[in-house]
């Protein structure tokens, strides 16, 4: 049984000062059913994604669906938590539950609230998403974990630091064309790629540009059957949904390599029966840049150590071969944890729809979606074509 998208909602992202998480979660989760056409009373159930780990006093938020509609009352809601891949964890138990016929449609909602506590305080809550007797024990926040991923793959294969500046570049421009993403700015190749007062080093090679943003906001879709969704507006189908968890211990695993992403997307391949020459963008976790660099080798775009190419020759670009981020990514787009698998998936259903506006990729028909929670730890793939 195929599963479709038939409905998303999408809050902007960034500094919500006026907004919390009750207020981003009924909004997307409104806009998402609205643009379905259904009701509280057609949903079967709903997975709410966030990670937490201490950014939001309410903890226990999967009945804070409830306040959508009184209608939802006794609903099943479940918080799925899987680090910053828990937005595509909740998609993908979305899709789980319709598949074993347990439901017919499903609302899948991402959230998180960030900007309320100090960088610090949000590095340290973050930092729960790594191997806290390791990683944790060396005081090291993800800027330094990515920093030190930079610092290896630079040792392996020379200095990439024009490659990361590229991406950087490239997912701002992106990103100043999409009214939801936190930062609407083209800030070009020689300010990312130059060390200074407004882009200072943050960890390792890393500086104020390779980092994603902190960021509010919510996300949400609408699931349900391929034959159900032939009654709604637009349907939008998975090809293939597949996971891959690798060793949580950075020191159990090659680090520079990205071996979990490489599997989920060599199984999300097979299981939609397509190649990488058939998807016509990918929306993938640039966290960090030195995460899009590498996940560019680990999706078979680029040979290990060889993903610079694929930015020299304008692959991933808008224009290229094959578009990486067009929405911005989470460079620009912000990064609100447990929001941004859901976000993905919007931001890919609006290209198959021809909705993306001026992030729109010409003709898309297929899309590839990759979702990581932690260094490369719970790797989602998603393959996205429309049927309606």
């Amino acid at each position: 049984m195929s599963v479709c998208i038939v409905g998303w909602g999408h809050t902007k992202f960034g500094k919500l000062e006026d907004q919390g998480v009750e207020d981003l979660l009924v909004a997307a989760a409104n806009e998402a059913m609205a643009d379905a056409g259904v009701g509280a009373e057609d949903i079967d159930a709903i997975y709410v994604a966030t990670f937490n780990a201490g950014m939001s006093e309410q903890d226990f938020i999967s009945s804070l669906a409830l306040q959508v509609s009184d209608a939802f009352r006794f609903t099943p809601s479940t918080r799925v938590e899987n680090a910053c891949g828990s937005g595509s964890a909740a998609v993908f138990q979305a899709a789980n539950a319709i598949e074993a016929g347990r439901a017919r449609r499903v609302l899948a909602i991402g959230v998180e609230k960030m900007t309320h506590l100090s960088s610090g305080d949000v590095g340290r809550c973050l930092s729960r998403a790594s191997y806290m007797p390791e990683e944790g024990d060396q005081g090291l926040t993800f800027p330094g974990i990515f920093g030190v991923v930079a610092g290896k793959y630079f040792q392996k294969y020379g200095d990439q630091s024009d490659a990361l500046a590229h991406i950087a570049a490239k997912n701002h421009k992106n990103g100043s064309v999409n009214p939801l993403a936190h930062m609407q700015k083209d800030f070009g190749f020689d300010f990312c790629r130059a060390e200074s007062d407004k882009n200072p080093i943050v960890a390792g090679p890393l500086k104020r540009t390779d980092c994603s943003m902190i960021s509010d906001g919510a996300a949400a879709i609408v699931l349900t059957d391929e034959d159900t969704a032939q009654s709604h507006d637009k349907a939008i189908a998975f090809r293939a949904r597949t996971q891959a968890n690798d060793f949580l211990p950075m020191s159990k695993r090659d680090v520079t390599a990205f071996d979990g992403p490489k599997t989920a997307w060599a199984k999300g391949l097979e299981e939609a029966g397509v190649s990488l020459e058939d998807l016509s963008l990918v929306e993938t976790h640039d966290c960090f840049t030195i995460a899009e660099l590498i996940q560019y080798e680990a999706m078979g775009l680029a040979a290990p150590g060889k993903g610079a190419q694929v930015l020299a020759d304008g692959t991933v670009y808008k224009d290229g071969k094959l578009p990486v981020n067009p929405s911005g990514g989470l460079k620009a787009k912000g990064h609100p944890v447990g929001a941004t698998g859901v976000s993905m998936h919007v931001m890919a259903a609006r290209q198959l729809m021809n909705e993306a506006d001026e992030m729109q990729v010409k003709d898309a028909k297929l899309a590839g979606i990759f979702n990581m929670g932690g260094a490369a730890v719970a790797n989602y793939l998603s393959i996205l074509e429309r049927v309606k």
